[in-house]
């Protein structure tokens, strides 16, 4: 009997592609299950091999395969994002040869535009890809809308990303008004049983559009026609760990290999998405509200004009949103006496305080501990709180505002898909006062009724050490500021020193790109490209050697600088010791030659970075 022999990538594991043999010839990208280390794995067909001297095992074909527009985009990922074919695939629903039906033309009743949204949408519709730099409130949807209607009387699909779970609810109403049952919301908080209907529709062809996060780009559409990623800002596109993609920059990817139209979409663009692509600019909302800003130079913390102000509100029968960074209680506990905070056991971080379950808690490696009484290096009882959290002001709220109902809206206190619709169907009642939260609420979110935004905390955003500290503290003041003033005129009050910064670009956001663009020229994306390279280990000689080794290494290549290398700003997470190369270059091209010459087994590769601590 003659064999044939494949190389074989398996689906999440960091091996270069291992080989197998079938008794019968398969096609490449065929998946299939295959034995290693004596225990079953499913992978990938890579290519066919000749026989090799040394024994291999047999693989079995399953009904399921990448067609080659799919294994163009692993071997993309694999090749641009430095991770091996099966952690790329890992990231991809493959097709079924069980199904093979074709999406029907449908007719759908038209959405109406105004004469200014027609003209974006013209405008998008002569472009591969296009930015729709919108105003909030501006009707941006509305043009995704209509355009959804026309791709989908095609014949074919939409994927339609958004930056997070939590905007799915108020979407999934409106996508399912107009386009029914062919409506598929994916992500990561779908029960089991929702899982397999929405499979199901997919590897039918019955659905027209489907919606989430970054994971529903990677779904086995068998005939996409466009691809919209709203709120294109957003840094959770950003994938936090290998492969450390960006769903924004692989959608561009994809709608090319499909070629397709891409859009992007946002009251705040990122200045890369402003100055790469061209961009429709729609202005103001539909309504006629106004917004006032009102600035209080105090540091964080809800003070007696705040508090007035919400109570004022209260009785006005009129709602609220207050915004912080962050969340839990504190960011930190500090003694009163030596400055020391108390930092997690296992990495170099301050623990948050999570005033309800009486715990410290490390948000990097979610270990846990009571709260103490006296500080760990002085024995001093003088223990205070910095840096006002959510669950800290909502106690705070409580206390001051008896009348009033105060519900907290973070990840800790959302931790499911039901537990979000049921919040935000009772924000929209009328029957919560006031909701209290972190980046969630700046989330697209329509509140209907909201006539003031509290928003805390700028000044954290705007110290951060990151070349984009500005741009995300002026972008999330405006987004936040833009939940309220939608049916009535509304006050925004915003805690901060830097009134001057913010005040200028408050009603142009575009100039605020036009100055950027000459701070980042020369430095920083889109100008230069930038890599973080990551070195972890519990012994810390090891990290630190792999660093100086490829450091070293490095040098002979005068096209990429190394920006800097050392311990990493948090130099301790989950009892392990980092540190970090930064790179920079004025080609991708150039970095990836240098990382795949150079890089050690160590070596944590981030391409594009978005996190610099």
């Amino acid at each position: 009997m003659q064999n044939f022999y494949y190389l074989v990538a398996i689906f999440g594991s960091p091996l270069e592609p291992l080989t197998y043999h079938s008794d019968e010839e398969l096609e490449i990208g065929v998946e299939v299950k295959v034995s290693l280390r004596n225990k079953p794995h499913f992978g990938f067909i890579v290519k066919e091999v000749q026989k090799p001297t040394f024994q291999t095992q047999p693989l079995e074909k399953t009904s399921f395969y990448f067609d080659t527009k799919q294994q163009k985009l692993i071997e993309f990922i694999a090749t641009y994002y430095v991770c091996s074919l099966g952690e790329a695939a890992k990231l991809l629903m493959p097709f079924s040869s069980k199904y093979q039906n074709s999406p029907i033309p449908q007719n759908i009743e038209k959405i109406s535009l105004s004469t200014k949204q027609q003209e974006a949408l013209d405008f998008l519709k002569q472009h591969p890809i296009s930015l729709l730099f919108g105003d909030t409130g501006s009707g941006k949807t509305e043009i995704y809308m209509r355009y959804f209607e026309e791709i989908v009387q095609e014949g074919k699909q939409v994927v339609f990303l958004m930056p997070e779970i939590a905007l799915t609810p108020q979407m999934q109403k409106r996508l399912e008004y107009y386009f029914k049952d062919e409506v598929v919301m994916w992500h990561s908080k779908l029960t089991p049983k929702q899982k397999k209907i929405a499979q199901e529709k997919i590897y039918n062809s019955q659905v027209k559009i489907v919606a989430g996060p970054r994971s529903a780009l990677f779904l086995p559409l068998q005939n996409l026609g466009l691809i919209v990623v709203d709120e294109e800002h957003d840094d959770s596109y950003k994938s936090a760990s290998r492969p450390r993609y960006h769903a924004r920059d692989l959608a561009i990817y994809l709608a090319k290999l499909h070629n397709i139209p891409v859009i992007l979409g946002s009251a705040t663009p990122s200045l890369s998405s402003y100055v790469k692509f061209p961009y429709f600019r729609l202005r103001g909302g539909h309504t006629l509200t106004q917004r006032d800003f009102i600035y209080e130079k105090s540091l964080d913390e809800l003070s007696p004009f705040i508090l007035q102000t919400l109570q004022e509100t209260v009785q006005k029968k009129e709602q609220s949103i207050v915004f912080l960074p962050t969340r839990a209680n504190f960011k930190y506990l500090i003694c009163k006496d030596c400055g020391a905070s108390v930092e997690c056991k296992y990495c170099s971080i301050a623990m948050s305080v999570h005033q309800k379950s009486n715990m410290l808690k490390c948000h990097y490696c979610n270990y846990t501990q009571p709260i103490i009484q006296q500080c760990q290096k002085c024995g001093s009882p003088s223990l205070i709180s910095s840096r006002i959290g959510t669950a800290q002001a909502l106690i705070e709220l409580q206390e001051n505002l008896k009348d009033a109902v105060i519900e907290q809206f973070d990840k800790d206190s959302i931790s499911t898909n039901a537990k979000l619709k049921k919040l935000l169907k009772r924000f929209n009642a009328k029957e919560i006062d006031i909701l209290v939260g972190t980046q969630m609420l700046s989330k697209g979110h329509d509140y209907e009724n909201v006539t003031l935004a509290v928003v805390l905390g700028m000044d954290n955003i705007l110290n951060i050490n990151d070349y984009r500290s500005r741009e995300k503290a002026l972008s999330m003041l405006l987004q936040v500021a833009g939940r309220s003033g939608r049916k009535k005129d509304a006050k925004v009050i915003v805690q901060t020193l830097n009134e001057e910064f913010f005040e200028e670009y408050l009603d142009d956001y575009e100039k605020f790109l036009q100055d950027e663009k000459e701070y980042r020229v020369g430095l920083y994306p889109p100008y230069k490209k930038l890599c973080r390279v990551l070195f972890s280990h519990k012994n810390e000689q090891k990290a630190k050697q792999e660093m100086q080794q490829m450091q070293q290494s490095l040098q002979q290549f005068s096209e990429v600088e190394v920006v800097g290398a050392g311990a990493c700003a948090i130099a301790k997470v989950a009892n392990k010791f980092r540190f970090e190369i930064l790179l920079r270059s004025n080609k991708t091209t150039e970095i990836l030659k240098a990382l795949y010459t150079t890089k050690t087994p160590l070596a944590e590769i981030d391409i594009d970075p978005v996190e610099f601590h």
